[in-house]
């Protein structure tokens, strides 16, 4: 079991910007993925970001707005959130693969998943 450890959910104005990081421990590989999904309340949950690599993907609604980052050395990656808007406010969930992920944002490809942080954005 690989402990995924996130933080950085908040309270937020619509517009304003969050971090969120998370420290994956265990983690290896230069095919390995890390990143990020969020479900809303009666929503479905849904990928926001990934990145294996140098590569990185985005939902529609991240592009642009977020940024997904990985300190190797730190062990953590982040997602970076400007522009928040109302329709943001959800629990945020690092996942990480060890195998490679074609960078996809469906939540099958992930096995390991931290235990969420909130996001609420009013407005």
């Amino acid at each position: 079991q690989v402990p995924l450890l996130a933080s950085g959910g908040d309270p937020m104005q619509a517009g304003g910007s969050l971090k969120l990081s998370c420290v994956a421990s265990g983690i290896t590989g230069n095919r390995s993925c890390l990143g990020w999904f969020r479900q809303a309340p009666g929503k479905e949950r849904e990928g926001v970001a990934i990145m294996s690599g140098g590569s990185t993907t985005y939902a529609d609604f991240a592009r642009g707005r977020f940024t997904i980052s990985r300190d190797n050395g730190k062990n953590t990656v982040s997602l970076q959130m400007n522009s928040l808007k109302s329709e943001d406010t959800a629990m945020y969930y690092c996942v990480a693969s060890n195998e490679w992920c074609l960078l996809s944002l469906f939540p099958t490809r992930y096995n390991f998943w931290g235990q969420g942080t909130q996001v609420t954005v009013s407005s």
